[in-house]
Order: structure tokens, then C-alpha cells, then sequence
């Protein structure tokens, strides 16, 4: 599938109806989505017949594309159920096979590395400190293969320092960095919309004890 085609398809998926703050959701764009996860494939063959878990998926975008390139299994795992919900549809209406769960990514209680590809758009932890990180630990314990995540470029540096020397990475790399068109969503966004500068990041795991 070529990127624009890719792009095409999830660009018609249906957003956060009703977006929640506290969870800092901001939907994950096409342009952004399907070159995450085009790179992910063509660059480094994490994505065609791989277990790809998408990690706060919201309304599915980042999973639906991953089945559309050939994923052998995907799952999709969010806090919200309303979220969920518009997921599914999503899914139904390009007929791919995701299973979605209704959980905190770290009450997933999973042991070992359950899969082989993470990906996630995580809140940037704007309103919760940390939260970008807490979804990056749980991704590098679970993730056999790569963990591809989005993180403000601001936070480079401690990113990934934090992934080398607390979370057991063996490799960190910023593959690009991208423009994260965030619309106004919540009542205190005073324009339009506007462009965060965000690191997509390849992780490598490194070898886990059990």
C-alpha cells in the first residue's frame, strides 16, 4: 500500500465526539498517522506480520492503519469506553480485525514481551507529569521488536536519557520530527489550532528480566 493511499483511508475516520482534557486527547492526524507507521514498515519491518499493540488508542487511528499494512494482530488498549466505542466503528468501517481492550495502560498486568511492535501517540503529560514516560515504560517491557511513539521535541533530551538509563532501551532514536496540528478542542485554547513540534522516536528494547 503507498503512503498516500494509506493516508486516504484512516484520513475518513471519525474523532473524539466529546474529547476529555484530563486524558489529553487530541486526535492523532492522518498526515502524522500514516507516515508513523509507513516508516515503521518500509524502514524497519516492524508493522507486516507482527503482533502490534497501539497503546491509548483513542479513536483507533494508529492500530487501524497497522492492520491496513498487513499486521498479523492487532490490539487496541484505552482508559476511555467512549473512545472505544468510535474505535470499533472505525474498524468496522474499513473491515480490519482489531481487539480493543478497556484498560489503563498500566493495569494491563501483561508478563514478558506480549508483542512485538508498540505504537502510541501517549499524552504528552501536559496535564499529568510524566504520563508520556509511564506509557514508555510499560511499552519497553511488553514490546519484543520496537516501541514507535510521539513525545514533544522540547523533551528530547530527557526522553531519551530517561529511556537508556531507567527503562532499559537499548537503542533510542528520533526518526523525524514532525508538526502536531493540535485543533481547538477544549474552552481554555484561545486559537485555532496550533502546531506543536513533536519527536517520532524508534525504541529497541532491550532483553527483560521475567
Amino acid at each position: 500500500m503507498k503512503l498516500k493511499q494509506l493516508e486516504g483511508l484512516i484520513g475518513g475516520l471519525d474523532q473524539f465526539s466529546n474529547p476529555k482534557v484530563e486524558l489529553e486527547q487530541y486526535p492523532t492526524g492522518p498526515h502524522i498517522a500514516s507516515r508513523m507507521l509507513f516508516t515503521a514498515e518500509n524502514s524497519f519491518g516492524d508493522v507486516t506480520n507482527k503482533v502490534v499493540a497501539d497503546f491509548g488508542c483513542g479513536c483507533g487511528t494508529l492500530g487501524i492503519a497497522a492492520s491496513l499494512l498487513g499486521a498479523e494482530h492487532v490490539l487496541g488498549i484505552d482508559i476511555d469506553p467512549e473512545s472505544l466505542e468510535i474505535a470499533y466503528l472505525n474498524a468496522e468501517e474499513l473491515e480490519v480485525d482489531i481487539d480493543f481492550i478497556h484498560s489503563s495502560i498500566k493495569d494491563l498486568g501483561w508478563r514478558g514481551q506480549f508483542v512485538d511492535t508498540v505504537i502510541m501517540n501517549p499524552p504528552f503529560g501536559t496535564r499529568t507529569k510524566g504520563a508520556d514516560l509511564d506509557f514508555l515504560s510499560v511499552a519497553l517491557k511488553v514490546a519484543s521488536q520496537a516501541v514507535y511513539s510521539l513525545h514533544k521535541t522540547s523533551t528530547r533530551d530527557h526522553v531519551k536519557r530517561t529511556a537508556l538509563r531507567e527503562f532499559n532501551a537499548r537503542n533510542a532514536e528520533v526518526l523525524c520530527e514532525l508538526r502536531f496540528d493540535v485543533p481547538k478542542l477544549y474552552k481554555f485554547h484561545k486559537k485555532k489550532e496550533v502546531d506543536v513540534a513533536v519527536d517520532l522516536w524508534r525504541f529497541v528494547p532491550g532483553k527483560h528480566q521475567t
